[in-house]
């Protein structure tokens, strides 16, 4: 009896005192959004995004470009027209060079470009010494394209709502490293717990078997019970190392998430204070559209289908409109060259218009089309996903709080049968067989609950993720001006 009782205060004593550091639920997460590879992975995209983003707003500002040839050098023979229609061949040493200094402004309106430029140009023949300037004091040039496809238009209706989709998609992925975050806290915690249900199995078997031992002394006890309960000793000694094994593996594995240092101990506390709180499904699913970037996404994914449409009316034939106005000079000093400048005007009009190109343009036509018409299905059949998964999860939450409440009824019920049927088998009342089976129930009880508590803190976190929305405390986990 005395080692009975020194054996439970053992455990006891494992279980509540340690000098390891403790870490709850909420530490682990907060741990794990500060410094996990996946919180690091989040913010690069959310940062990559930005630039992306960054990039698309500049293809509408004015750029300002130098460019040109400096120098440009050419010796070879090159062909003369004669006065008899005859060609001769003569050696040529020149240089050409150009200096350009542009700005130009997209045209977002109309998908076309303007343009305003100053050039300066130097000719020199080396073998007669002859130079020649030639400059461009101004330059106003427009390039517009006429019934094609207007990128810019389009970019700028799909491009911010991909940026705003992005912010939402770093906060989902933030509440997702939550949720990792209570996978791998339980892990730990189930193999804690197997470890101390092993440590409390080992020196309980080791005590019965000594009872059993010293009955069977005195005539007592048959030897098939002895030797019973020598083989239920053995498997507690296995599954105790089993039990270590598995907790050395789990707290690594937690380790290397979270970025604890290698050689600190710790262990975790059972995360038994369940938020209550109501959650209506109605206004669960309109956190759900007005948060999370998938629903906005389907907007973006309907503008994309829109524009591959009009692309392909685009595609039908092209028409250019090129047109500029300057004043330009010439003379045989770069001084000279901007005296008295003149007029330059320049308007074209190009066009490419296929006569026969084998039903082409209507394929290319109708696969937008259809292509367009399937996406307007598959995001239908999504919605209805959408809306069905988060219905799903807020009924599933009202039904893992109440088996909460449930398996931890059945836990403490189950740990006073044991500790009644400890009592009844030390003073003879009960045999070793009906002693285990209390003894099992125990320890299953005690896992439902510990997996009750899983089940549950991991669809909280994903009621949060699936509607950005933090019913515990009543507050949005993403605004627009975040």
């Amino acid at each position: 009896m005395n080692k009975i009782i020194a054996g439970i205060c053992l455990i006891g004593l494992s279980l509540t005192a340690s000098a390891q550091q403790v870490y709850s639920l909420e530490n682990i997460i907060r741990l794990a959004q500060g410094q996990s590879p996946q919180a690091k992975q989040a913010e690069t995209r959310k940062e990559n995004r930005f630039w992306q983003y960054r990039f698309f707003k500049s293809n509408y500002n004015p750029q300002l470009a130098i460019g040109g040839t400096l120098p440009g050098y050419r010796r070879e023979f090159t062909s003369a027209p004669q006065p008899d229609g005859t060609v001769n061949f003569v050696p040529v040493e020149l240089t050409n060079s150009t200096l350009r200094l542009g700005l130009t402004q997209p045209i977002a309106l109309t998908g076309g470009n303007l343009s305003i430029n100053t050039s300066a140009n130097r000719f020199e023949i080396l073998t007669d010494d002859n130079i020649q300037w030639r400059s461009t004091l101004v330059d106003l040039t427009l390039n517009q394209p006429i019934f094609a496809f207007n990128e810019l238009k389009w970019d700028k209706k799909t491009e911010p709502i991909r940026y705003e989709e992005s912010k939402r998609s770093y906060v989902e992925e933030m509440e997702f490293v939550s949720r990792t975050a209570v996978q791998r806290f339980f892990d730990y915690l189930d193999a804690q717990v197997n470890f101390q249900i092993a440590q409390f199995n080992l020196a309980n078997n080791d005590t019965i078997y000594n009872i059993e031992k010293g009955r069977y002394n005195i005539g007592t006890a048959s030897e098939d019970k002895l030797l019973q309960v020598e083989l239920q000793l053995l498997r507690s000694q296995q599954d105790l190392a089993q039990a270590e094994l598995d907790l050395q593996t789990s707290r690594l594995g937690l380790r290397t998430f979270i970025g604890l240092n290698e050689g600190e101990l710790f262990d975790l506390a059972l995360p038994e204070d369940i938020p209550l709180f109501p959650v209506n499904e109605e206004i669960a699913l309109q956190y759900a559209k007005d948060n999370r970037s998938d629903f906005i996404a389907f907007e973006r994914r309907r503008i994309e289908a829109d524009a591959q449409v009009a692309q392909a009316k685009g595609e039908r034939f092209q028409m250019n409109l090129n047109a500029s106005f300057g004043l330009n000079s010439r003379g045989s000093t770069f001084d000279e060259s901007y005296v008295d400048p003149t007029n330059q005007q320049i308007a074209n009009v190009t066009l490419n218009i296929p006569i026969v190109n084998w039903g082409r343009n209507e394929a290319r036509m109708k696969t937008a089309l259809a292509n367009k018409q399937l996406t307007d299905y598959v995001i239908a059949q999504e919605e209805q996903n959408f809306e069905q998964e988060i219905i799903t999860q807020v009924r599933q939450l009202d039904v893992l709080r109440q088996q909460i409440e449930i398996s931890k009824k059945s836990d403490a019920v189950a740990q006073k049968r044991y500790e009644v049927a400890q009592n009844r088998y030390l003073i003879g009342k009960i045999d070793i067989t009906n002693l285990n089976i209390a003894l099992t129930e125990k320890d299953t009880a005690k896992r439902s609950y510990i997996n009750a508590l899983r089940s549950y803190w991991i669809a909280y976190y994903d009621l949060r993720r699936l509607t950005l929305y933090d019913f515990a405390n009543q507050e949005l986990l993403y605004t627009i001006a975040d």
